[in-house]
């Protein structure tokens, strides 16, 4: 039998997650319970037979896995309101950003089982890179909370002290490969293809370019040496890009990203 799943927060996050759980066949509809202050913009959810509601006590207490999905500032006042419900048989999963296992036990107090997980956007097509970490969880415990992310994308396990690492590298990441399809679209534009051919085809070659690293498990630079023939046009155009700085101003930008999260 399935364990009963609160989502806190049914914003686009929240309801990603409960769609990418259904849709997977990791839940039934009926043991998942999506809460939102204005429920009438879950109806599609409530359509699909997930319970939706306003009241995140009650689905709190009704439910054995609990995930925070709410905004930072919400954090405190949503804990404290739901805190009553918790207990040892519970586990409480915050996919917030910036709020440590610490600061989630010193709210609710020691009545749970802790962790954090970082998703990103793709997991509203079940395509996520989820980085988890936990507080004192048993082995069991881990095992379904990486097997309900793995069902939305893939999943690793790291050190907390690493999180708002996997925030700038897994997250925000994201944005850093869609500038670099946007800037291959323009210059396949550029080289006379319209906007929509070139779209497909950057996007499809980066999808590729992945799926490759994914499944063979080797190194980038394998695969760039698979398509650079001696004098061939793919190492002049990787070598113009070094020497306006490609690489060091990818770099460069995960780094100052690192920097304004650790500094806030």
């Amino acid at each position: 039998m399935g364990k009963k799943i609160a989502i806190i927060g049914g914003g686009n996050l929240g309801t990603a997650i409960a769609e990418g759980l259904l849709i997977s066949k990791f839940s039934k509809a009926g043991d998942i319970i999506v809460t939102k202050r204005n429920v009438s913009t879950l109806q599609s959810l409530k359509d699909a037979g997930i319970q939706v509601s306003s009241d995140n006590a009650a689905a709190v207490k009704k439910s054995e896995v609990i995930i925070l999905a709410v905004k930072p500032f919400q954090v405190t006042e949503v804990l404290n309101g739901i805190k009553k419900e918790l207990n040892e048989n519970k586990v409480l999963i915050s996919v917030v950003t910036g709020v440590a296992l610490s600061d989630m036990e010193s709210i609710a107090g020691k009545k749970a089982t802790f962790f954090r997980a970082m998703p990103n956007t793709a997991i509203a097509i079940r395509e996520s890179m989820t980085c988890i970490c936990n507080k004192d969880a048993d082995a069991a415990t881990v095992k379904y909370v990486n097997e309900l992310f793995s069902k939305l994308g893939k999943v690793v396990t790291i050190d907390e002290k690493l999180m708002d690492a996997s925030t700038i590298l897994g997250a925000c990441g994201t944005a850093y490969a869609m500038r670099y399809i946007r800037a291959s679209i323009q210059g396949g534009i550029e080289i006379g293809f319209d906007a929509t051919t070139a779209s497909l085809i950057a996007a499809q070659t980066v999808k590729g370019a992945a799926e490759l690293l994914l499944q063979k498990g080797t190194h980038p630079e394998q695969e760039i040496d698979k398509v650079t023939t001696p004098k061939g046009c793919t190492i002049a155009g990787l070598n113009e890009m070094e020497h306006q700085g490609f690489s060091s101003s990818l770099i460069k930008g995960i780094v100052a990203s690192y920097k304004k999260i650790a500094k806030d």
